[in-house]
């Protein structure tokens, strides 16, 4: 696509790609989970790319080890388990750092960065009765939160938000991803028909915010290592980190907030059901 503009790249691959997720999404089961562990085993290359200077080498086989083993575990065993294996791998990467003495504070984020993301939307999704209609409205609430940030950023402009992080988002910004991640939880709320519709779109302008925080910390690791892609594997958008930076905070928030009020028995309930 190199002889193509950036835009028609962006358009390009977002309709390749698109259709693509959303079947995945929708058909559930291992054609859902396999494409979330193969999303991860790209950030694990992207990661160490990005961080070690070198995206083949015993980093990435770590990572990657600790992505495709959650991610397998969190489609087939209890939820304890799933966590148990990934502090496994998170204990062998921060020990493989200290014998090697260097990069250990990377070390110790890698693993909890990727691997919480993958678990938390297979997870999400493995819900009988909610899983299809969480992971539908998590996605509509990072498309809304990143459409009406952009827009109402650009209209508005104001103070920034990050400025040495992400000096193109502002507060003004944030106040749009907010708004529009909030009618998503309106209009879920009122298609579901049960809980509180005022209490989705706090929750859902929450995780506009916590989407937001994403996006901002993964341009501090990009900043932080002098690289403006952590890839270049989707034409016009960068790497999947770039893409997805917002959708896997959101996806940790959805989980541990959705478990909390489950009381541990279904965390799409209790985070759609409010």
């Amino acid at each position: 696509m190199a002889d193509l503009s950036p835009l028609r790249q962006r358009v390009v691959s977002a309709a390749v790609l698109l259709p693509v997720a959303v079947a995945a999404v929708w058909l559930g089961g291992w054609a859902y989970a396999g494409l979330v562990i193969v999303a991860g085993a790209l950030m694990a290359w992207e990661w160490a790319r990005m961080v070690y200077g070198r995206p083949w080498g015993v980093e990435m086989a770590l990572l990657a080890g600790a992505v495709v083993s959650t991610g397998v575990a969190a489609m087939i065993v209890p939820v304890a388990y799933v966590f148990v294996l990934a502090t496994v791998f998170w204990g062998a990467a921060v020990a493989f750092a200290a014998v090697a003495r260097r990069d250990l504070v990377w070390h110790l984020l890698a693993t909890p960065y990727i691997c919480l993301p993958i678990v938390a939307l297979i997870l999400l999704r493995r819900d009988p009765d909610l899983g299809l209609a969480v992971i539908l409205w998590l996605f509509c609430v990072i498309w809304a939160t990143d459409i009406c940030a952009y827009f109402t950023g650009r209209t508005l402009g104001g103070p920034k938000l990050a400025p040495r992080a992400s000096p193109n988002k502002t507060w003004s910004g944030l106040a749009g991803g907010v708004v529009g991640a909030a009618a998503v939880g309106v209009a879920t709320a009122m298609i579901l028909g049960q809980g509180s519709v005022v209490a989705l779109a706090a929750f859902s302008g929450a995780l506009a915010v916590a989407g937001q925080g994403g996006d901002i910390a993964e341009s501090a690791i990009k900043r932080r290592f002098g690289v403006k892609d952590s890839s270049k594997l989707i034409p016009g958008h960068g790497g999947v980190m770039d893409r997805v930076d917002g959708l896997v905070a959101a996806a940790v928030v959805a989980l541990a907030v959705g478990w909390l009020r489950s009381g541990g028995q279904s965390a799409a309930h209790g985070a759609l059901v409010w």
